[in-house]
């Protein structure tokens, strides 16, 4: 990794802990803020930073509606430090030097303090929105250095940590390394609260690197806790969890392990007018390409014997998904009777 001989004086550091910028930025907001300037402006990024320091939950813990579950809207911005070292204020995290991102991931690595490894993964996650920092980072060895902090005591780390790798994952050759820490993902996934920040940072992940199908494999063992998140969840991560499921199933070679994996009985009940409709648009993406799949007699007879396994819950005729797709042809939005309509026929 680089020199490691480069290491930032007091100044610097809170030079570059002033780059923070909104967490774990989307696709959407990489392509916004390619072709525009960035906004600078006070007021935000003082209450963004003020979202990072003030109260730290304890483990396990995760407050609701704070930084991430804004992060698709957030505009970056690149408040002005208090110091010596300001220059780096004026910078965008696109404008970011090599010599910067290496300072960066230096101090990362040696700060004791949960507050700055938080804004430090902030700016290097902002960063990493740029296709010349992802290449930048993978080359000095960035990707295992943040992942490394998938394992933090500090929840809030491990938060902003997703999101850097979030948007690391955007590149082809990142996922090659990022793809190596999908069980400890998926674990981050099972033993963090429901409706969690970490959660939904995890699912992000896994959506975006389930884009493709040459990691999806990775994936085959997870069908059941992501159907699980989708029964038990609220809206928000319940639409993020089927972003995974939808594209997983969009792969015909997946689809024997997904119709195999046990599923909740109840998520059939969710095919309701009464379900959100963000909701209810992906499931019947899901249950459509469910649908599209064909099972020979001899593999139908051997799944209905799998008890309680996806195909009984959603395929088998004994189902109940068909008389509740009936039902939902008188649903209000056009959108979702075009799509039940074209499960049915």
């Amino acid at each position: 990794m680089g020199d490691g001989s480069i290491t930032p004086r007091l100044g610097n550091m809170k030079a570059f802990l002033g780059l923070v910028a909104g967490a774990g930025a989307s696709y959407g907001l990489y392509k916004l803020i390619s072709g525009e300037s960035f906004k600078r402006n006070k007021k935000s990024a003082a209450n963004e930073s003020a979202g990072v320091r003030s109260s730290q939950p304890s483990e396990g813990t995760l407050q609701p509606g704070s930084l991430l579950a804004r992060v698709s809207g957030l505009d970056v911005v690149c408040p002005r430090p208090v110091g010596a070292s300001g220059d780096l204020a004026h910078q965008s995290p696109g404008n970011l030097d090599p010599q910067h991102l290496k300072m960066l991931l230096s101090c990362l690595q040696t700060s004791n303090n949960t507050t700055d490894r938080c804004r430090i993964l902030l700016t290097l996650g902002n960063s990493a929105a740029f296709t010349v920092n992802q290449n930048l980072l993978l080359e000095f060895e960035g990707i295992h250095i943040i992942a490394g902090f998938l394992s933090d005591p500090a929840p809030e780390v491990r938060v902003q940590t997703l999101n850097a790798l979030n948007n690391l994952c955007m590149n082809i050759q990142n996922q090659e390394q990022i793809k190596v820490y999908v069980p400890q993902v998926l674990e981050l996934i099972e033993m963090s609260p429901v409706n969690s920040e970490l959660q939904l940072g995890a699912l992000r992940l896994l959506t975006n690197l389930s884009v493709t199908d040459k990691h999806q494999h990775l994936l085959k063992g997870s069908i059941t806790l992501l159907l699980s998140l989708v029964v038990v969840s609220k809206e928000t991560l319940q639409v993020q969890a089927l972003k995974v499921l939808v594209n997983l199933s969009s792969n015909p070679d997946m689809m024997d392990d997904i119709v195999q994996a046990q599923a909740p009985a109840s998520v059939v009940l969710l095919f309701d007018a009464r379900t959100a409709s963000a909701v209810l648009l992906r499931l019947l993406t899901f249950a459509g390409n469910l649908k599209a799949w064909r099972a020979s007699a001899q593999v139908a007879d051997e799944l209905r014997r799998k008890q309680d396994c996806l195909f009984r819950v959603m395929l088998d005729e004994s189902s109940q998904l068909h008389s509740r797709l009936v039902q939902l042809l008188s649903h209000p939005d056009v959108e979702i009777q075009s799509q039940v309509a074209r499960i049915l026929t």
